[in-house]
């Protein structure tokens, strides 16, 4: 009898129902698997996403933010993972990393500086000058952010711990830096927090020759290294309880 993978790499897949089905998804995830694959990787090219934390929908302004993010363009989600908000779009590579795991919380701190690491040598290896560390007045603050030459945020990243194990998800900000700043600006400015929009940031900023399909391809690569099976496609009935849930929704959101 064949063995199932003890790691896939889902790479390129949309889902039919955009940013509320990829908030959706990373848990569904985390909590149910996929057959007996321990850990599963998601990247992707996400539509324009303002990603709210559920601290953000506490604040007074949340309800306006919300309004004010959609008549930019952006579809509001409450993400499962804290933070503050973030916004990204096709010129973004989002990354899910699901790890079901008996002991979630070991090595929690290690993985933000592992991956950060990591994506850091990504970005390294098109030439840039690539720093961790959370920069003042940046855009959901973060020690292990990245940014480029002290400057501009480029880099994000979150985690969710549950019984069943961990997810860590990471924003790569690689092209359309613009939207994404007007996006926090407004957005930020309604919930009441504090942003310096001179750190909001792209990899085109800096290099507009790397293009966002040549970051995705390398970090598909760099994850692919340690993968036991690539696919490009879910089951018809993941996604059809990934629909279901996404139905369900935020209140006020979809």
């Amino acid at each position: 009898m064949a063995t199932r993978p003890s790691t896939l790499i889902l790479a390129g897949q949309s889902l039919p129902g955009g940013p509320a089905e990829d908030v959706v998804l990373g848990p569904l995830l985390l909590a149910k698997g996929l057959s007996e694959t321990r850990e599963i990787v998601r990247i992707w090219r996400p539509e324009p996403t303002a990603a709210f934390s559920r601290r953000d929908s506490r604040r007074p302004g949340f309800t306006r933010a919300t309004e004010v993010v959609r008549e930019l363009g952006f579809m509001p989600v409450i993400r499962p993972q804290g933070g503050q908000l973030a916004a990204y779009h096709r010129g973004s590579v989002a990354i899910d990393h699901v790890v079901r795991t008996s002991k979630p919380i070991e090595g929690l701190k290690d993985r933000f500086e592992r991956f950060a690491r990591l994506h850091a040598d990504v970005l390294s290896a098109f030439g840039l000058d690539v720093r961790i560390g959370e920069l003042p007045g940046e855009y959901c603050p973060g020690e292990y952010s990245i940014n480029v030459g002290g400057a501009a945020k480029v880099v994000g990243s979150a985690q969710r711990i549950t019984r069943d194990g961990w997810l860590f998800s990471t924003i790569v900000q690689v092209a359309g830096s613009a939207s994404i700043r007007d996006v926090l600006i407004a957005a930020y400015d309604e919930i009441g927090y504090e942003l310096n929009s001179s750190t909001i940031g792209s990899v085109e900023d800096y290099r507009p020759d790397i293009s966002t399909d040549a970051v995705e391809q390398a970090l598909i690569d760099v994850y692919a290294s340690g993968a036991d099976v690539i696919q490009d496609s879910l089951s018809a009935e993941i996604l059809q309880e990934v629909a279901s849930m996404s139905a369900a929704g935020e209140p006020g959101i979809q």
